[in-house]
């Protein structure tokens, strides 16, 4: 996970609004669940009173918000992940590269992402900015999508692109999240995610 630390010269009051989310960062990477993250452990781990905690956030859920706002920044910044096929890409390559950047895009601050979909369940400003995420993945997957029926031939199994491409983007996320509904149990994900590579190459492409 990226550290939500900030660059640049910081106030004291920059310093303690940081420490907090780091604290956050690190409790969730530490595989605790957020549901039972205390303020008063986040506040212990960061450094600060109880009193300091409430002065910068409402509660822990406007902590994730925050978070799920710097992945957002950041997600703009991978553009690598969503550039249009490359003259020499195969389908299969292609198809690699767009499960990898659906993937990418949610597994890039993984496990804040798993902490988020345990949010999600009770308060709806985390599940407005999941689902504000998943949107802004499968624009940039359309985009390329697009290109490639009027530009390259591409004969996709459904004329309703946006439709097919949010389809492709949720089984990606469920699979390489590793639901075992979608990977099984006791199973190697790496199956799961070739599968999906031929679905994506098939889906998208006709090929």
């Amino acid at each position: 996970m990226v550290s939500p630390a900030r660059s640049g010269t910081q106030t004291r009051g920059d310093r303690q609004r940081d420490a907090i989310m780091t604290a956050v960062a690190e409790l969730i990477a530490e595989n605790h669940s957020f549901a039972d993250l205390s303020v008063s452990a986040i506040s212990e781990r960061a450094g600060v009173g109880r009193s300091g905690f409430y002065f910068y956030f409402d509660s822990k859920y406007s902590v994730l918000a925050q978070m799920v706002g710097d992945a957002f920044a950041e997600l703009d910044e991978l553009t690598h992940y969503f550039a249009p096929r490359g003259e020499e890409e195969t389908p299969e390559q292609f198809a690699h590269r767009m499960v990898g950047s659906a993937a990418a895009s949610f597994a890039h601050n993984d496990p804040l992402m798993k902490a988020c979909q345990e949010a999600r369940i009770t308060d709806p400003t985390i599940a407005g900015l999941l689902d504000d995420l998943t949107d802004v993945v499968i624009e940039k997957i359309l985009k390329i999508a697009e290109t490639e029926v009027k530009e390259r031939g591409a004969q996709p199994i459904s004329d309703d692109l946006p439709a097919l491409v949010r389809s492709l983007v949720a089984l990606t996320a469920s699979t390489v999240s590793g639901d075992s509904s979608f990977v099984g149990r006791n199973t190697d994900p790496a199956r799961a995610i070739a599968t999906v590579e031929t679905l994506w190459r098939v889906s998208l492409l006709g090929r």
